[in-house]
């Protein structure tokens, strides 16, 4: 559905009740300063559309020119551009990919709400504190849900990334310098590529895909015989699929062409799976991608690389590690997490303002941590020792 012509759909008797009951909001976009983070929340379209229902967007000069939006594709949507960012930081809502850091927060003027990520792991007490002290509402996208207990925003961004993982190692596996000279797939008289993917979440269905559309012959290991079922389901029902056994995972680890890694921890480290020695009984020029390395990797060998120089060779085994893999395709994945952004801020407004929406849809509930400047997540308050309340029983409590 177009959201611009939502509106246009909309008999005159509910377009003016909409409006009598609808809030308008500023919405501020900051230019991205974490390291190599080239995604936008939002893009042009969507901030037309906003606009067009009432809302004013700020964003900060630049802010899309890593996902190839220029400043004058926002300008024409209805975007006001500001120099700073502590311009952005005075919105009602503040709109981000990335974490904060602490001097954004600083920037910030106190009881606005927050969308960002998270990023659990890397954020410290002092964070929270900060946030805290400015009565804020901060919502991690990756925390929200839909009903059917997935994260929309994180499994788009998964899907991206595992179509990626597959693009990735074909272009390493053929490489002069980290490859072996072979063409990834299968061929008429040639045996096909193996790929082995630990992990049947989004990530790894979407590799498998890949893998599979490209000819080659996939192994998926994963310890929930539910999401090895599924994949078999809705993929190949001749797809080889295993627990975690480590004399089976050594067994295909040999053979394979392609390793993709993509376990993901809810809150913790990733485990490590595959040991320096497994790594070592890998074919010469064969490629790991270890998508898991957002959370520290589940390869023993794995160190964190970048964009800039993505690869590093151990025991001849090609490891790609960089974090954040859908930045590499920063306007696809602009895109798709607009796709989610976009609609939920013009619901908000509708329904009377983002503390409306929160009262109403319990899926998007689930991705609040602060509320008004109370710690509502057990796991931030269990990690850093503080009091934290029942998002549900808070929200009660100021409605």
């Amino acid at each position: 559905m177009n959201l611009r012509s939502k509106g246009q759909m909309m008999p005159r008797e509910e377009m003016l009740e909409v409006a009598r009951k609808g809030k308008k909001f500023s919405i501020g976009l900051p230019k991205e300063t974490s390291f190599q983070e080239r995604r936008i929340a939002l893009i042009p379209d969507a901030v037309n559309t906003l606009v067009e229902n009432g809302h004013e967007v700020v964003i900060q000069r630049e802010a899309g020119i890593a996902a190839h939006f220029t400043d004058k594709d926002y300008a024409e949507a209805g975007a006001r551009l500001v120099e700073t960012a502590e311009e952005i930081f005075k919105s009602d809502i503040v709109l981000k990919v990335a974490p904060l850091s602490m001097n954004e927060i600083n920037y910030m003027k106190g009881t606005q709400t927050l969308l960002s990520a998270l990023h659990f792991n890397g954020r410290k007490k002092e964070y929270f504190k900060t946030l805290m002290g400015k009565k804020i509402t901060a919502i991690a996208f990756e925390y929200i849900k839909d009903k059917s207990n997935a994260s929309p925003v994180v499994k788009s961004i998964s899907e991206i990334a595992g179509t990626a993982s597959i693009q990735i190692a074909s272009e390493y596996l053929s490489h002069e310098k980290y490859g072996n000279g072979r063409m990834f797939g299968g061929f008429t008289g040639i045996s096909p590529s193996e790929v082995v993917i630990i992990g049947a979440g989004t990530v790894g269905e979407y590799a498998c895909k890949m893998a599979q559309g490209m000819g080659a012959l996939v192994k998926i290991f994963d310890n929930s015989i539910y999401k090895l079922q599924r994949l078999k389901a809705n993929l190949s029902p001749n797809l080889f699929t295993s627990t975690i056994q480590q004399s089976e995972l050594l067994k295909a680890l040999k053979t394979a062409d392609v390793l993709i890694c993509a376990v993901h921890s809810k809150y913790q480290r990733s485990p490590v799976i595959v040991s320096e020695e497994m790594v070592s009984t890998m074919k010469e020029g064969a490629v790991i991608i270890d998508v898991s390395i957002d959370q520290g990797g589940c390869v023993e060998t794995s160190r964190v690389t970048s964009h800039n120089d993505p690869v590093f060779s151990f025991a001849g085994v090609t490891h790609y590690c960089v974090p954040n893999i859908a930045s590499r395709y920063p306007q696809t994945a602009s895109i798709a997490m607009s796709n989610f952004f976009a609609p939920m801020l013009i619901k908000a407004g509708e329904m009377g303002g983002m503390d409306k929406l929160l009262g109403m849809d319990f899926y998007f509930r689930q991705g609040v941590y602060l509320y008004k400047g109370t710690l509502t997540n057990k796991i931030i308050g269990d990690q850093f020792a503080m009091s934290y309340q029942d998002i549900d029983l808070l929200m009660a409590a100021f409605h």
